[in-house]
Parts: structure tokens; C-alpha cells; sequence
């Protein structure tokens, strides 16, 4: 049987003068070792609605972090210099799709920009410059050479015990976990639910309190070793198996109807 096909919204990007749809590859592959399903990298784009189209074609979508981040206008909120770089096509693309995976059933893994998409998406806000907020640590990625260097530390997490990410990591309590960004949820939406979060306060996890499937976001990098690091490899795991159940059910209504 074929694999599954996960939506991946894709970021902007200018190489060598020209314009690219772009996506991690350390997402790509997670998705494809760990979780089992194949991603199709969804194109930024700002004008038009496809969205439904989109997700009519896919059986789960997962909304992966990046370097930049999303618009306050988006919040309620006045940009700054200090709040970019921006990108407005990907959230042009990314917001839409999260709330119609959301209202339609469909399985949601957002990470890192993808959880404060999804905080957004759902009515909430966002703090930036986090570190500069009294009691709050310093989350930024290290002044370090190698990128496996910087994705190797790693902080605590608090897990919440019978929270759905406690079910999904087969473990609640304390987590190690490479938590790398500037901003953060500041007001949760009120459909989401914190089920994690760091020793300052800070949210690192979320479900979707109403889903009617898997919809979680992560703020920390579980792509990144998610073939050797446990509870990464676990949350790919059951992304990807309510995937394959989605995809089932759908394949049993299209032979119904």
C-alpha cells in the first residue's frame, strides 16, 4: 500500500536571485523514516483559498518551524523591528490550513513557528524576545558551530500526567527536549489546551481541546532526532499512525459513496 501523504506548508525564500517554495529536510524526513508517511510540500502562496483542495488530496498536516515568524497583525499587535524576519505567504497558507484540518478531523503536528501558527491560528498571541521578560530563560539557539551541536541541548519540559502529549510520549513529568526559539505563546487560544511547559513558564505544549483527531503543536525540535531520541521518535509515531487510521477511513468512504 502507498504511504499516506502528510501536507508540509512550505516557506519563502531567496536563493541566487530567484524565489523558493522551501521545507526542512530534517522534517521531510522524520516524516518519511519515523512517522511512515510520504509529505507533499504545499507551495506559500497569498492570494486565492486552495485549501480545502489541498486537504481534500491529503490525510494529515504537519506545519514545521522556520526562521521567521509570524506577522502581529495577525495577533492584534504593532510589528517591530525586533519581531521578524516575516513571512506573509507562509502564513497566508499555513493559518487556513490548520483551522480546516482542525474543523475537518484531520491529523495536526505543528512544531516550533508551527505551534504559535497554531496558538494564532485559534485566536491567542504571541510574547517575542521572550528572554527579556523577567524570570524567563533564555531559549535562543547557542552561539555553537555545528548544527547537530545546537539541536543537541537540551532543557527540561513538564510534562502534564493524562495530558494527550504525556499519551502520544508513552511518559509525563520531567522531558528532555532541544526547545530553540525568541517567541512564544503569550495568551493561549481558548481552544487550546497547555499540556507542557519549561521551568520559566513557558509553553511547550498544546492540544486542541475540541479535536476530532490527533492536533497537538510542540514548541521544541522533535524532527530533528527523531529517529534516536525516544520521545521523539514516539510523537512521530502516533503522528503518523493517526495518519494511516485517517487515511483508512477515508479510503472506506470514497469506495461507500
Amino acid at each position: 500500500m502507498p504511504k499516506p501523504i502528510v501536507a508540509l506548508p512550505a516557506d519563502i525564500r531567496q536563493l541566487d536571485g530567484a524565489i523558493w517554495h522551501a521545507s526542512p529536510n530534517q522534517y521531510v524526513q522524520a516524516a518519511l523514516k519515523v512517522a511512515d508517511v510520504m509529505t507533499f510540500i504545499i507551495p506559500a502562496f497569498e492570494e486565492g483559498n486552495e485549501t480545502d483542495a489541498i486537504l481534500d488530496r491529503v490525510d494529515g498536516v504537519l506545519v514545521s518551524g522556520s526562521a521567521t515568524n509570524v506577522h502581529p497583525s495577525l495577533y492584534g499587535k504593532q510589528a517591530t523591528d525586533g519581531d521578524g524576519p516575516f513571512d506573509p505567504a507562509r502564513d497566508a497558507t499555513s493559518l487556513p490550513l490548520i483551522r480546516r484540518a482542525i474543523d475537518r478531523g484531520i491529523p495536526l503536528l505543528a512544531i516550533c513557528r508551527g505551534i504559535q501558527e497554531l496558538n494564532v491560528a485559534l485566536g491567542g498571541t504571541l510574547a517575542s524576545e521572550i528572554q527579556d521578560q523577567p524570570g524567563i530563560w533564555d531559549h535562543r539557539k547557542p552561539d555553537v558551530k555545528e548544527r547537530d551541536d545546537m539541536y543537541a541541548i537540551r532543557q527540561p519540559v513538564f510534562v502534564a500526567e493524562g495530558s494527550c502529549i504525556a499519551n502520544y510520549l508513552g511518559l509525563a513529568g520531567e522531558v528532555q527536549v532541544n526547545s530553540l526559539h525568541r517567541q512564544a505563546i503569550a495568551e493561549t487560544a481558548p481552544r487550546l489546551k497547555v499540556e507542557a511547559t519549561a521551568e520559566d513558564g513557558t509553553v511547550e505544549a498544546v492540544s486542541v481541546i475540541d479535536a476530532k483527531n490527533f492536533a497537538v503543536g510542540v514548541q521544541w525540535h522533535p524532527e530533528y532526532w527523531a529517529e534516536t531520541d525516544a520521545p521523539s521518535r514516539a510523537l512521530f509515531h502516533a503522528f503518523g499512525e493517526a495518519v494511516r487510521a485517517y487515511a483508512a477511513r477515508k479510503a472506506i468512504t470514497n469506495v461507500a459513496a
